[in-house]
């Protein structure tokens, strides 16, 4: 096996992941933990924590060699203190979340009903069960009415003669609403999926398939019954559908109910921070594609102050996607106002980041930000330096992972080279371009258009090469409102740089002209 797989592999162990994502507290809280055990200071455990926390790089050769532990027992050693850790992890107040709450009120009623002492198990379930309806927790709620009807079976309080029937009626009303919000959260996630893997719809085959998938899987259900729980997964399924029939009006207004619904009860953003984040995400990704700058700045602004108000509550994964979405956002601002200069500072913070967060971020938003990072510097000019993120894409081994913008970054890398004055190797460069498309099954009608183009220029006399650009703006113009080509100026605006070649005007100051026309 190759030395670099090995290592990538190495760096990806579980075990040692976990440990380097803990922070000060949660070590000192791991330390106390073991000690309250008693007997387990000097356990193995505790012995392969201390040493794979000093650990820079982990290797089990190293590991071994410590005496710690045989290579036998490691993996037996290694899943124990996993174990232990994550119950650390669990007893720690900074995790206790209302599911978590909910679900050791549901435990301690269990133990309770184990016993024998009925009584004291129906009022905690009762107390546990309010709190999960109050919090839309209705999976666990329905688990606790089946555990109430389970001891009503054996223990009638006679508290209440119709408690049997008071107790069906709740198990089925959460039953059902627990169907629709299943196969809410299971459209949405398969509309998700596809999104992912195969990006837009490209005809009307594809378009065909997604209507067609989309209403039958549907279910029916009343919206005035709906708990919040159920409006987000409606709004959800919404989004996904219309981001991938690339009806972005609509992907605006479902966003903007998905965030309203948050800030109309904000108990639910410390609930699931992790969705209010992605439905800000998905506003402003929406007030990006519709053009909407004002709504754009404004959502931004109220993001940031969300953050710096800490309304948002802070852990790995909230600081990870706050990184994500801000970041990309300022860059989307940027591109808006045409003032790429000005947001060059963000790279060195956006490298830096990603830097910290490696070994936790998914490749699709690592490829995402380079991509973005090169449409910055395409607009500042400065070609070489596009080219440099763009390699860094375009080298990835994971093609699997934002097949969209690994496209577009070989068409953008066709034209920063162009831009370069590197056309030497155009025929090359096109080759490779164009084969890539192919194996993709990614090659749009713009895109054939373009690449035939402007491979064509290396044959054009300097004198005629703005009308050589005025005629593949024309042919190109046409697909801008194109239901299944316009997505291709989504990922990178070719007519802004050929009317920048067209009238002697850098990108930045043609997209600008666009942009105070469009405020007008």
């Amino acid at each position: 096996m190759p030395k670099s797989i090995t290592s990538a592999n190495n760096q990806n162990d579980a075990l040692f992941v976990l440990i380097k994502s803990l922070t000060k507290s949660e070590k000192r809280q791991f330390n106390l933990y073991v000690g309250r055990l008693g007997g387990n200071i000097d356990a193995k455990f505790f012995s392969l924590f201390k040493f794979l926390e000093k650990l820079k790089i982990y290797d089990e050769k190293i590991i071994i060699k410590s005496g710690i532990v045989t290579k036998q027992q490691l993996s037996n050693l290694k899943a124990h203190l996993y174990k232990q850790i994550l119950i650390s992890l669990r007893l720690n107040p900074a995790h206790k979340n209302i599911r978590i709450q909910i679900r050791e009120q549901l435990d301690f009623a269990t133990v309770l009903y184990q016993k024998g002492l009925y009584k004291q198990s129906l009022k905690l379930l009762e107390k546990a069960k309010n709190l999960a309806l109050e919090n839309e927790e209705k999976n666990i709620a329905y688990e606790i009415v089946e555990l109430e009807k389970v001891i009503e079976t054996q223990y009638i309080t006679r508290s209440l003669s119709n408690r049997a029937d008071q107790l069906s009626i709740q198990a089925k009303e959460l039953s059902q609403q627990n169907v629709v919000a299943s196969k809410l959260s299971n459209l949405s996630l398969q509309l998700y999926s596809y999104l992912l893997q195969n990006g837009y719809v490209k005809n009307n085959e594809e378009l065909e398939f997604i209507n067609s998938y989309f209403y039958s899987k549907l279910p029916k259900y009343d919206f005035e019954k709906f708990g919040f729980r159920e409006k987000l997964w409606l709004y959800k399924s919404h989004l996904w559908f219309s981001f991938l029939t690339q009806d972005f009006l609509h992907s605006y207004k479902y966003a903007n109910q998905w965030v309203d619904l948050f800030k109309g009860n904000k108990k639910f953003i410390t609930l699931h921070p992790v969705f209010y984040l992605k439905g800000i995400n998905y506003l402003l990704e929406a007030c990006f594609f519709v053009k909407k700058v004002d709504n754009f700045k404004e959502e931004l602004r109220l993001f940031e102050k969300d953050v710096d108000e800490k309304i948002i509550p802070t852990n790995t994964n909230t600081n990870i996607l706050i990184f994500q979405y801000l970041y990309a956002n300022k860059l989307h601002l940027h591109f808006l106002e045409a003032s790429f200069a000005k947001g060059e500072y963000l790279v060195d913070i956006i490298n830096q980041k990603i830097e910290i967060y490696k070994n936790r971020l998914d490749n699709h938003y690592v490829v995402m930000l380079y991509y973005k990072i090169a449409c910055l510097y395409f607009g500042m000019g400065k070609n070489e330096l596009c080219i440099a993120y763009l390699q860094k894409i375009i080298k990835s081994k994971n093609l699997g992972s934002a097949e969209d913008l690994q496209c577009f970054a070989r068409v953008l890398n066709l034209i920063a080279h162009y831009e370069c004055g590197l056309d030497y190797d155009l025929e090359r460069q096109f080759l490779d371009t164009y084969k890539f498309l192919l194996k993709m099954q990614n090659l749009q009608e713009v895109q054939k258009v373009f690449l035939t183009s402007i491979r064509d220029l290396s044959d054009v006399y300097p004198h005629e090469i703005k009308n050589e650009f005025k005629k593949i703006h024309a042919k190109l113009k046409k697909y801008e409102d194109h239901p299944y080509e316009k997505r291709a100026f989504l990922y990178l605006d070719i007519l802004s740089w050929l009317e920048s070649k067209i009238q002697n005007k850098t990108i930045a100051q043609v997209i600008k002209e666009k942009s105070n026309q469009i405020i007008k």
